[in-house]
């Protein structure tokens, strides 16, 4: 089935819920600094609570919710790939090496040739 993308426009609701996941995002990070009297217990309570609110209340907002629609069709186009073999894997590998170790035998002649060609032909430079 081929979705559809609609464009829509956030409401104010939703402007709201994201406003509200920031400032309890700094909320929680005020928190932590404020209650450090309470113990590293109490402040890092604090941090995870408000970092959970914060989530929820992002999940709820339409930008959230498109969040989780995207990571459902991403999951769903991942079961469609065609995963290679063990065998195909190392096989490709093998020839990616290959052609590694050629193209490195290729320019080291190559270099080695210039170096000829210019230091002890053309420049007289012998080494």
């Amino acid at each position: 089935m081929a979705s559809t993308n609609v464009e829509t426009v956030s409401s104010f609701a939703d402007r709201a819920k994201l406003g509200l996941a920031v400032v309890l995002i700094l909320a929680a990070l005020v928190g932590f600094y404020e209650l450090s009297a309470q113990g590293p217990l109490v402040q890092w309570l604090s941090v995870i609570v408000g970092l959970v609110l914060a989530i929820a209340v992002f999940f709820s907002s339409l930008h959230g919710k498109l969040l989780v629609a995207f990571g459902k069709d991403a999951w769903r186009e991942v079961h469609k790939v065609v995963w290679p073999t063990r065998k195909e894997a190392t096989q490709m590998t093998l020839y990616v090496f290959g052609f590694v170790f050629i193209m490195a035998v290729l320019l080291w002649f190559t270099d080695k040739t210039l170096e000829w060609l210019f230091y002890d032909l053309i420049l007289g430079w012998k080494k």
